[in-house]
């Protein structure tokens, strides 16, 4: 993160908490709390553009849509360099715990992939996850040797039996996939948060920067997005915006916030006035 602290010859230096700020899963350990997708964007120069805008060091990429293994046709490790970025591997599409569990396999055997993304889909409407598919393939995956992020219900009950199952990150929806709706239950993604021990990141629901900066300012670790920066009127802006979004949404809840107040409190004392 950036700071904003002055040194002595009036030059700008990184405040020793802010720059140490980093988050761990799995044993790799990161500087940027934006994750970025790979869908949606109008051409891959588009979308390479948006990950060096948005400071991402993680990418999903969905593997049964994007080619990972014929050399002769575009591929996404041409304009977004896997010896740079982290690839995360998802289970987009998938409705089944075997259909996830074979995609993460064809994944780990293309590109060696362990840290994966996984989200067993319970119907097409609402893409929201089916939980007992999901924590029965995160168990399995995880006794195979993945390490499994996964997607899941803001229900703290469900994320706690992911964690249970071996799941290294949980990551539950702010609102359905692409909806743009920002979070619509602080309260349960707080308590989830709260009870983790592995890191928690709001997956799915972000439309604007203030989204991300409330999720964040809730004490999630992380932030993950497509369709907010993909479908924005600039694209690359927008992936600045949350840059800058979910860093001050992490400063902020670092810092504390204020306590609310039913009345006014006046910033100068009233005793005393002449």
């Amino acid at each position: 993160m950036r700071s904003c602290t002055l040194s002595a010859a009036g030059e700008l230096n990184a405040h020793p908490a802010i720059a140490a700020d980093t988050w761990t899963v799995a044993g790799r350990t990161f500087s940027s709390r934006l994750i970025i997708g790979t869908g949606k964007y109008k051409s891959f120069e588009e979308n390479a553009a948006a990950v060096a805008a948005s400071g991402a060091e993680i990418v999903t990429v969905a593997v049964r849509r994007v080619n990972v293994t014929d050399p002769n046709a575009p591929r996404l490790s041409d304009f977004i360099d896997p010896k740079k970025i982290v690839y995360l591997p998802n289970t987009a599409g998938c409705f089944t715990a075997e259909d996830a569990m074979r995609t993460l396999r064809l994944a780990r055997e293309a590109g060696g992939w362990n840290l994966v993304k996984l989200e067993v889909l319970a119907e097409a409407r609402t893409l929201y996850p089916d939980m007992i598919e999901t924590i029965r393939a995160t168990e399995l995956l995880a006794r195979e040797g993945f390490e499994v992020m996964v997607y899941c219900t803001d229900d703290p009950i469900m994320t706690k039996r992911c964690e249970d199952a071996g799941a290294v990150a949980v990551m539950p929806l702010g609102a359905p996939i692409g909806s743009g709706l920002g979070v619509q239950n602080p309260v349960t993604i707080r308590l989830i948060v709260e009870q983790s021990k592995v890191p928690v990141l709001v997956d799915a629901g972000v439309g604007t920067a203030s989204d991300a900066a409330a999720a964040m300012e809730l004490g999630c670790a992380g932030v993950l997005m497509n369709t907010a920066i993909a479908e924005a009127r600039e694209p690359v802006l927008m992936a600045e915006a949350m840059r800058h979004a979910v860093e001050a949404g992490r400063l902020a809840y670092r810092a504390g916030r204020m306590a609310k107040r039913r009345y006014a409190d006046p910033s100068s004392p009233l005793a005393g006035l002449i």
